[in-house]
């Protein structure tokens, strides 16, 4: 069974337009398990409950951010080993820093194209 079949993945993000073409682009890679969250908190209870392999959130949510909710996350033997891609629309240096302190595997600029996605994926969980 191919990675693209058993991978469970979910992505975080406050604005429903970003989820959904998020969601459709996994959707072309094949990535059909997949879980979504308007919020940190909300992700957080989720994955407690049902264990992911990868967690793609973006920065700038309210209440709970994209780092603090990887900082939530990392705490947790239950989750602490879920690979975390986190996409901002400012990836200035101190907010890349502190993600990788934290444990952060990946990154992604927004804008972005399907293949970037893809390709940011792949090198976190290997080949789809």
């Amino acid at each position: 069974m191919a990675l693209r079949d058993q991978i469970r993945v979910i992505v975080v993000d406050d604005m429903s337009t970003s989820r959904g073409l998020i969601t459709q682009a996994l959707d072309s890679f094949g990535i059909r398990n997949v879980a979504t969250a308007a919020d940190g908190p909300t992700a957080l209870q989720s994955i407690t409950r049902s264990p992911v392999h990868l967690v793609i959130s973006d920065y700038n949510m309210p209440g709970m951010d994209g780092l603090h909710l990887l900082h939530a996350l990392r705490q947790s033997p239950q989750t602490k080993g879920a690979g975390f891609i986190l996409i901002t629309g400012r990836a200035d240096r101190a907010i890349i820093d502190k993600g990788r302190q934290l444990g952060m595997n990946n990154f992604l600029k927004k804008p972005f194209t399907p293949l970037e996605l893809q390709s940011c994926i792949e090198a976190v969980v290997g080949r789809l």
